[in-house]
């Protein structure tokens, strides 16, 4: 069936699609690849002690990809610092913190136990749009000011009617479906619903990292998804398209499942180098300040690239006095660099950051 561009997919066929579109050797072979770069991201972060110190960094690097795609843009050392101090920040640095915070609350209600649902999908919509608003009911046009390339479902009934099917398919049960096919398979049924007046990329690009960890294929919010699908933008917009315009299947689901393959690599890398940064930088504290060496005040200094005195305070490792001390004493050393904004003191883990700017 012919999908008419300028009128209401009311149509779209609920999930999932004929096995005879997935059901294929390049598929499994790719999704074989797949798995074994996410198996081994899983298993590195899992032998760590505290993988959390990734958390904050990495979740802000793929808020970051992801608002990107959108043309939401901001550059690493604004959302840092953004993050660090709680101040006041231009709106795409404020818009890009607000994915992060979603991504991970998100992570932390499935991580509780709880499955994805279209409320929880509704409250990842709300903390990166601020809005208070929920499934449209209300027609929306993809395209440009000249045409309409796609109308997704129309109204809320239809919209909630397919979700829910959505949320069926998605919850983990014996039906022998590779979870990693079945997340680009989901990935594209959210999209083409389309629920939400405006966030629905980034908010479907959430809900893939999260059904990584409903499928227990991920234990914390660090997967680069995003940067795959932004450096090949223009293919993700045309195979999302293609799906629906010719069933296209194959080439849809393999782009994703080499994304996954590519940024699992990717985030390892980073990852690996973040805990030869780490060790280093205990090394050096314990030969040049070993007075004030302590294991917790150096996974304060990789929770996220700026520090301040209150970090040190609230975790109840210093004082005020003395966290001046001992941050001033890492200046002193070359692994912090220190700077004023406003009236308070920040400090960088040199380190650190030069592994992001990269």
């Amino acid at each position: 069936m012919e999908v008419n561009p300028d009128e209401p997919y009311n149509e779209l066929p609920e999930i999932l699609p004929d096995e005879k579109y997935w059901h294929l050797l390049s598929v499994y072979e790719q999704a074989n690849k797949a798995n074994r770069a996410l198996a081994e991201l899983k298993g590195r972060l899992s032998a760590i002690p505290n993988p959390e110190i990734f958390i904050n960094t990495l979740s802000l690097q793929e808020a970051k990809d992801s608002s990107s795609i959108e043309n939401v843009f901001t550059t690493n050392d604004k959302l840092f610092k953004a993050f660090t101090l709680n101040s006041t920040a231009d709106p795409h640095t404020k818009e890009v913190l607000r994915y992060g915070k979603a991504l991970v609350d998100g992570f932390r209600v499935i991580k509780s136990g709880n499955a994805i649902s279209v409320e929880l999908m509704e409250l990842i919509y709300r903390n990166i749009k601020e809005e208070n608003d929920g499934i449209r009911d209300f027609p929306v046009y993809i395209g440009n000011e000249y045409r309409s390339i796609y109308t997704p479902p129309c109204c809320r009934d239809v919209i909630l009617d397919k979700l829910n099917n959505w949320v069926l398919v998605a919850t983990p049960k014996s039906d022998h479906i590779d979870p990693l096919i079945k997340m680009a398979i989901l990935h594209y049924q959210f999209e083409a619903i389309h629920p939400f007046k405006d966030g629905n990329g980034r908010t479907g690009r959430v809900i893939n990292v999260l059904l990584l960890s409903v499928y227990d294929l991920l234990d914390d919010p660090v997967l680069y998804l995003s940067k795959y699908i932004n450096e090949k933008k223009n293919d993700y917009y045309r195979l999302l398209l293609d799906v629906t315009k010719n069933n296209n299947w194959e080439g849809w689901i393999l782009f994703m499942l080499t994304a996954i393959e590519e940024t699992s690599k990717y985030t390892l890398d980073k990852v690996l180098t973040i805990i030869g940064l780490f060790n280093d930088t205990k090394e050096k504290m314990q030969d040049e300040v070993p007075d004030i060496y302590s294991f917790e005040l150096l996974e304060i200094l990789f929770m996220q690239v700026y520090c301040k005195y209150a970090f040190l305070v609230e975790r109840g490792i210093a004082s005020r006095n003395t966290a001046s001390k001992y941050l001033n004493q890492l200046v002193n050393i070359g692994i912090l660099e220190k700077e004023k904004v406003g009236n308070e003191f920040i400090f960088k883990n040199k380190g650190l950051y030069e592994i992001f700017r990269k």
